[in-house]
């Protein structure tokens, strides 16, 4: 007689548990290796940025320059038909003259006061021109704030 045996739910458990047992995981974790690997590599990466963004800022700081340097033009210009002349002096172009002969036929103001350069320098004015003969110099001293530099950015620039 030939008895099958029948396998109790409790022992096939317990079967399984010690054959679990015997194969543990390692917890998920990254090694010491792995992680100053990754900081490598970030400050690495954070160092390009940084030399991309500086230049950047450089740039955008000669862009703004240029930009504020055209947009005087246009009151220097109706200033001039107004009055005949070019201001002696940037104030000229946001305050009206004390003289009543000048004052008749000043229309101003022609501009707000002008606000500092991106490198907080006073733009620098000359209403004879050295660069620009028979116009004025209107210019920033650039990054180095001294005027007279190679680095001057002015109206005499294309």
């Amino acid at each position: 007689m030939n008895q099958a045996r029948i396998k109790s739910p409790s022992t096939s458990a317990s079967a399984n548990r010690r054959a679990r047992a015997g194969k543990r995981k390692a917890p998920a974790a990254f090694t010491l290796i792995e992680v100053l690997l990754v900081l490598v590599i970030l400050v690495i990466l954070g160092s390009l940025a940084t030399n991309v963004f500086i230049g950047t800022q450089d740039k955008a700081n000669i862009n703004a320059a240029k930009a504020q340097i055209g947009l005087i033009s246009e009151p220097m210009n109706r200033y001039r038909m107004d009055m005949n002349k070019y201001p002696s002096k940037l104030d000229d172009l946001w305050e009206e003259p004390s003289d009543s002969s000048l004052a008749d036929r000043y229309a101003g103001p022609y501009v707000e006061k002008l606000k500092q350069d991106p490198w907080g320098n006073e733009y620098q004015y000359l209403a004879e021109g050295k660069k620009n003969s028979g116009k004025f110099d209107f210019w920033s001293s650039g990054p180095d704030g001294q005027s007279g530099t190679d680095d001057d950015i002015g109206n005499w620039e294309n």
